[in-house]
C-alpha cells in the first residue's frame, strides 16, 4: 500500500509503518539521484562541446597573435634600415627580442623559485 507522501496528514498514522516510509524515502532519494545524475551528464556534454570550441578559437587566436610579431618583426626592420642598414637594423632587432627573451626567462625562474619555497615543506631537503 503506498501512502500519499505530498498529504501525510491525511493519512491514518495507525495503517502506516516505518518500513513503508522507508520504502517511499529510498524511492524519492533514487529518483533524485536519477535527475541529478541526468543533469551532471548534460553539464558535462555542454562543457565538452564548449571547450572544443574555445580551443580552436585560442588556436586561431595564436596563429593571428604569430602573424602580428612577425609584421612588427618585418616593420621595425624596415623602419630602421635607413638609420642602421638593413644589416643592423636586422641585428638590432634581434638583439631587443633576445634580451626580451632573457629577461621574460628570468622573471619565469624567479617566479618558479618563489612557487617552489612556498609549496615545500620545511624539512623537506633533509630526508
Amino acid at each position: 500500500m503506498k501512502d500519499d507522501i505530498s498529504n501525510p496528514a491525511s493519512v491514518d498514522p495507525a495503517t502506516r509503518s516505518l518500513a513503508d516510509d522507508v520504502r517511499e524515502l529510498a524511492d524519492a532519494g533514487k529518483g533524485l539521484a536519477q535527475a541529478e545524475l541526468a543533469y551532471q551528464r548534460a553539464r558535462a556534454s555542454f562543457a565538452g562541446k564548449s571547450v572544443r570550441s574555445i580551443a580552436i578559437l585560442a588556436v586561431l587566436v595564436l596563429i593571428l597573435l604569430f602573424c602580428a610579431l612577425l609584421a612588427l618583426t618585418l616593420g621595425l626592420i624596415l623602419s630602421l634600415a635607413p638609420l642602421l642598414t638593413p644589416v643592423g637594423a636586422t641585428a638590432a632587432v634581434v638583439a631587443a627580442f633576445a634580451i626580451s627573451a632573457v629577461l621574460g626567462a628570468m622573471l619565469a625562474v624567479s617566479h618558479w623559485r618563489r612557487l617552489n619555497a612556498v609549496i615545500r615543506e620545511p624539512g623537506a631537503d633533509d630526508a
